[in-house]
């Protein structure tokens, strides 16, 4: 296989751009770095495409490592053709590879291998040619042994013989692999026994259910294994076993009257004993890995619209960790997020105990100029929003001072408060504390506090704990660094768990940086990178520009503007008329116009640049400093109350995407439960083929309740416009 010409082709890419990209890679250059300082030797592809085919590359070369292998080992055995060769040649999956491989793998005792040790073998051939004037019983005579009693013992060890070596065909595999994914059904039903127990109504749909392999979703794939694996479903992948053992038998029959009847009966025997209970562990595993992907998909498409949620930034914040018995837990942190001081009150049952909480928070609220309280959307939320509007309605007829607050998804704190980071950064603070931290300084800037968080924990994606782990972490991985790289990060403030997903930084090195700063003071000069112990040359390349410095030596150190093109930016400020401090001093916003007018093409002639890199430096020489998350729209300001009771159909409401699935998405419409807007529900402009057409995480939209369901705690909602 030609793998450069295969990603060529798989990805739509020029030869040489194709060739510079795999160049890159095994250079060991990260994806932020490539897509954001190599465009020109890309094509100017994104990090997302170049994951994907990052991924390819890696299966292209295990694929054809493994072929090598298998032929070796079959070249061992001495029986490699030009036939098996040319098929591994044209084997395009691991299965195909592995399928030419059955004949020849060691295998463990089976009925065939049996046979074969009782010298069957010959009478076997001999059966399998079909000729026709073959006497079988006859033949089967000659291999008539104490171990082979009579006739018929001799003629089944043959048989058995027969379809295993149908059994091991490639070809037929391949058509009965397809045929089942064509024409198979996937059934369930409840296990017996397990239908009363409470958590089988979570299965109810799939007590009897059946839909074509080639059609069921994804999520319904994860929902049908976890079922299975929690003892609850009986699942089975079923199609037409006649046709299906025509099929097995088509290439194999001649007209040679007894010995092809015996074929036949081997080539069923192989279908019902071994094909077909193999390809269907093949087909679930296949279902399994494609729904996986998809999930995974999901996943990576909802978090990184959550992560790059717009800060709220220099804002002084009151975190609001709601609870019922317990107290509600109460953090103040500044605007750099640092904690000023933290307090527990129980403004909510049972305790009620509003007014000495209304007098604690007033205080609390007075001294440090609190701005905005961020409240957790968890248990005893609405309760707890119910008394901070009723307190900021106070403040502001006491005092005048206006006081907004947020309602922010709190799924995953209370991970962090209970992890080893979380005790690192407050070893003094109970893990209630930490997690009303977390819940301030995620509105402050949900990056820098949620990168802290297993991704698996925050609240997005669905049937996370069922798939691959390391695949899933390599996916999420790939999602918090390209996050962390388009935004940037501050090298004085930034913590280890941020600095760890910079490109070329891993923990070890992070840990060095923040070590070397609290120990010689801020950076003033991305150059002092290189003092810092395990950060070489090759990582400085890598990471450089993705690290900022705000108010150090050289401006463009506050810019996602490379070292190793500071030259060339100079040299195109000189070019008109301008200098790093007209930069510093915001000086320069007409710059893109005098580039325009000049002419794009001879501006990157003269400063050496292409001209994807000069737009970038160009925009980042007009906005130094700045923070791509800033053009986002900002998190949703809640005013009026409700609970789940007080919604009626019809009621339109403004609501925040919370997560994206694929037969859907949900929706806070500011009650503790969030509802759901069905795919079939979210417009009626066009068609959709998945609801992330339309709608990403952490998108303010306008819904319509369709029903309520009190019962089982469930709101439909609809995006539709009403009909007039």
């Amino acid at each position: 296989m030609d793998i450069l010409q295969t990603i060529t082709q798989e990805f739509n890419l020029t030869p040489n751009h194709a060739k510079n990209i795999l160049s890159l890679l095994d250079e060991g250059n990260t994806v932020p770095f490539i897509a954001r300082y190599r465009k020109e030797m890309t094509g100017s592809c994104d990090d997302q495409v170049l994951r994907a085919l990052a991924d390819r590359l890696e299966y292209l070369r295990n694929l054809e490592k493994r072929k090598a292998e298998i032929t070796s080992a079959i070249e061992e055995q001495g029986k490699m053709t030009d036939e098996i060769r040319d098929a591994l040649e044209k084997a395009a999956t691991l299965t195909e590879a592995e399928d030419i491989y059955r004949p020849y793998k060691q295998k463990r005792k089976t009925r065939a291998s049996v046979a074969v040790a009782r010298g069957l073998q010959p009478l076997a051939d001999a059966i399998f040619a079909q000729d026709k004037s073959l006497d079988v019983e006859k033949e089967a005579e000659k291999y008539i042994t104490e171990e082979v009693p009579t006739v018929q013992d001799a003629v089944q060890g043959a048989q058995d013989i027969i379809a295993e070596r149908i059994s091991d065909d490639a070809a037929t595999r391949k058509k009965l692999r397809n045929f089942f994914f064509k024409h198979g059904e996937i059934v369930s039903s409840y296990v017996k026994g397990k239908e009363e127990e409470d958590k089988a109504k979570t299965y109810e749909m799939y007590k009897e259910h059946s839909e074509p392999v080639a059609e069921i979703k994804s999520h319904r794939v994860l929902a049908l294994n976890r079922g299975e694996k929690e003892g609850f479903l009986k699942v089975s992948v079923l199609c037409d076993a006649s046709f299906a053992k025509r099929i097995t038998a088509a290439a194999f029959l001649k007209d040679g009257g007894k010995s092809t009847e015996i074929v036949k009966a081997a080539a069923e025997d192989a279908y019902d004993r071994l094909i077909a209970p193999s390809v269907e562990r093949e087909v679930r595993a296949q279902l399994f890995d494609d729904a996986s992907e998809q999930a995974i998909k999901m996943f990576e498409l909802n978090l990184k619209p959550l992560l790059m949620q717009p800060p709220v930034k220099n804002k002084v914040t009151m975190g609001w960790d709601p609870a019922f018995r317990t107290g509600c837990k109460i953090c103040v942190v500044d605007g750099t997020g640092k904690v000023l001081d933290k307090t527990v009150v129980y403004p909510t049952p049972p305790q009620n105990k509003t007014e000495e909480a209304k007098k604690v928070l007033k205080e609390l609220i007075a001294k440090y100029g609190v701005e905005v309280i961020s409240c957790g959307n968890g248990t005893a939320s609405k309760e707890s929003e119910i008394f901070i509007a009723e307190l900021i309605r106070e403040i502001r007829e006491e005092t005048g001072r206006e006081v907004g607050y947020v309602i922010v998804n709190e799924a995953g704190a209370s991970v962090y408060s209970a992890s080893p980071l979380g005790a690192e950064e407050f070893p003094d603070y109970d893990v209630t504390a930490r997690s009303a931290v977390s819940i301030a300084r995620r509105l402050q800037d949900p990056l820098a506090e949620l990168i802290k968080i297993d991704p698996k924990s925050i609240g997005v994606g669905q049937y996370q704990h069922d798939m691959n782990e390391k695949r899933l972490d390599s996916a999420l991985s790939g999602v918090l660094e390209d996050c962390v790289n388009s935004v940037g990060v501050d090298l004085n403030t930034a913590s280890v768990s941020l600095l760890r997903y910079v490109a070329g930084l891993n923990a070890a090195v992070a840990k060095n940086i923040v070590a070397y700063r609290e120990e010689n003071g801020k950076f003033t000069t991305r150059k002092q990178l290189l003092k810092v112990p395990k950060l070489g040359e090759k990582a400085y390349t890598q990471c450089a520009g993705f690290l900022r410095i705000d108010g150090g030596e050289n401006i463009l150190d506050n810019t996602a503007v490379h070292p190793e093109s500071y030259q060339k930016a100079e040299k195109l400020l000189s070019l008109f008329s301008y200098t790093t401090e007209d930069v510093r001093a915001r000086r320069i916003s007409d710059l893109r116009a005098k580039v325009k007018e000049y002419g794009a093409e001879r501006a990157a002639k003269e400063t050496e640049l292409d001209r994807e890199t000069l737009s970038d430096i160009v925009t980042e020489l007009m906005k130094p400093g700045r923070d791509i998350r800033e053009a986002l729209p900002a998190p949703m300001l809640r005013k009026d109350i409700m609970g789940i009771e007080d919604l009626k159909p019809g009621m339109e409401l403004m609501g925040t995407v919370r997560n994206v699935v694929d037969f859907g998405a949900f929706i806070d419409i500011g009650v503790h439960q969030d509802g759901l807007v069905h795919i079939s529900e979210i417009t009626d402009e066009r068609y959709i083929r998945h609801p992330s057409e339309v709608l990403t995480v952490g998108q303010v939209v306008k819904v319509t309740v369709k029903e309520v369901d009190l019962r089982r705690n469930r709101i439909a909602l609809t995006m539709k416009k009403k009909k007039k």
